[in-house]
């Protein structure tokens, strides 16, 4: 997909919409796909334990069917700018949606491991053209003067379908007295936690015929009038609207295709800046933070707490994450990029050696000792809130302003690539991992939130304040 970024007018930028809170439900639906993202992404923390035992897998195996689904957000993250550019954003979602609500019931009713696996794919597929699309097409609709706070609308509302998901399964496993796979609504209990997903699904389909197309791809397909239109909608009737129409264009003829050439160079085949984003993306996800998402409930069983309860814990641990995410939107431009990233590591690095030693401890009647448990519990949500209050949105803003004009677009594909794989590695590695050494595996998360703290101050260059034209 184009980039955004475009020539500066001072009537766009001042420019008021006459209906702001038109624009604001504009974003909303389109950030609908976030909460999908959100909330596909974290719904099978719901089911781990029942898939395991329904199809009496190992952890190996259970691992690939949690992991796959990140496979499809890959392909979907790295196909979804070509196909928005093909045949519209607007039309994009609506694909989104679709295989939204085709992997959901595909999910909820599996005739055996294969294809529940294959289902994982489609909605991880989805996920990841909903990862592109939606902060695409709010910064394309959103008047410049709004755009920073629409654009946090997306991983406000990746947190809110965490959360929402985390609530839904606990009660429904309630629903289902306590039992994973106890009866519910003729199907067993994750099977209907994997099936809710259609609700939102299809809510994103109608939402998505209620908004209009993005005046950028409006333009690239030659239909002036209609982005005029859209135009006028969006940022106001007082604004020369050829001036902006031929200001878009302008911006579009002028910006730079940035291919993976663009990145080679230096002595360790990419450029240094590149290997920073990748060292960012890297570090986001191998403190281990999907973990929280795909395993918490499975984690807190593994350690004798009751399964009702350990949903509920899921839950908190969701609403932790708002609070952290919300923090972190609010403090990102006050404090800087870098101060709030060291500040997150120190903070995650601390929550996570206190659950290595929690863990650490034999269970005594199938439980942790109690000390030990509230340790386990109060570092885990710790280790959450500095997650989220620093580098859950920190990176981001980091790889979206870090990178040199020229080389953009390419090097945020790779940072981002770099991020699914690392998510998967994550992922796939944890019950195995957990089989061998609980705690050790949280030294290994542990030692990884250390190892941040010296890659920010020596390589990492804050951004705060700086003109994307200043990067080099």
């Amino acid at each position: 997909m184009t980039s955004t970024a475009q020539a500066p007018q001072s009537g766009a930028r001042t420019a008021h919409p006459d209906h702001l809170g038109h624009v604001i439900f504009i974003a909303a639906a389109a950030a609908m796909g976030g909460f999908l993202f959100g909330y596909d992404s974290s719904v099978i923390n719901g089911a781990v334990e029942a898939i395991r035992d329904r199809y009496d897998i190992g952890s190996a195996a259970l691992a690939q069917v949690i992991a796959i689904a990140l496979i499809g957000c890959a392909i979907g993250a790295a196909t979804a700018g070509r196909i928005a550019d093909r045949i519209g954003r607007i039309r994009c979602m609506q694909i989104a949606a679709v295989l939204f609500t085709i992997s959901a019931v595909g999910s909820a009713l599996p005739f055996a491991l294969w294809d529940l696996a294959f289902w994982r794919i489609v909605g991880g597929f989805a996920i990841g053209m909903a990862s592109v699309i939606g902060p695409a097409y709010i910064a394309e609709v959103a008047p410049p003067a709004y755009r920073g706070r629409l654009g946090s609308f997306q991983q406000a509302a990746i947190v809110i379908g965490i959360a929402v998901s985390q609530l839904v399964n606990w009660g429904l496993l309630n629903a289902a007295g306590g039992d994973q796979r106890g009866e519910l609504m003729g199907l067993e209990a994750w099977q209907v936690m994997l099936g809710v997903m259609v609700v939102p699904a299809v809510l994103y389909g109608l939402l998505s015929f209620a908004i209009p197309e993005s005046p950028r791809f409006l333009i690239s397909a030659g239909r002036r009038d209609r982005a005029k239109e859209i135009l006028a909608e969006v940022e106001g009737k007082g604004i020369d609207l050829d001036a902006r129409v031929t200001e878009i264009e302008h911006a579009m003829r002028s910006e730079h295709k940035s291919s993976f050439k663009d990145l080679l160079g230096g002595g360790f085949f990419f450029k240094p800046i590149v290997w920073v984003g990748i060292g960012l993306s890297v570090f986001q996800q191998f403190v281990g933070i999907n973990v929280a998402f795909y395993y918490s409930s499975t984690l807190w069983q593994s350690v004798g707490v009751d399964p009702t309860d350990s949903f509920f814990y899921s839950f908190t641990t969701s609403i932790i994450n708002i609070i952290g995410t919300v923090i972190a939107m609010i403090f990102v431009d006050r404090v800087g990029r870098k101060p709030l990233a060291l500040i997150g590591s120190v903070g995650m690095a601390i929550g996570l050696a206190l659950e290595a030693w929690a863990f650490s401890y034999d269970l005594v009647g199938g439980k942790l000792p109690a000390t030990q448990g509230w340790v386990a519990l109060i570092a885990a949500h710790i280790f959450v809130l500095f997650f989220a209050l620093s580098w859950g949105v920190v990176v981001w803003v980091f790889l979206g302003e870090m990178f040199p004009n020229k080389i953009r677009a390419a090097a945020l594909g790779v940072a981002a690539a770099a991020q699914w794989i690392a998510n998967w590695a994550i992922t796939a590695s944890f019950p195995s991992l957990a089989d061998w050494n609980l705690s050790g595996t949280y030294v290994i998360y542990t030692v990884f939130a250390a190892l941040s703290i010296p890659f920010v101050l020596k390589f990492v260059k804050e951004t705060k304040g700086k003109a994307l034209e200043e990067m080099g």
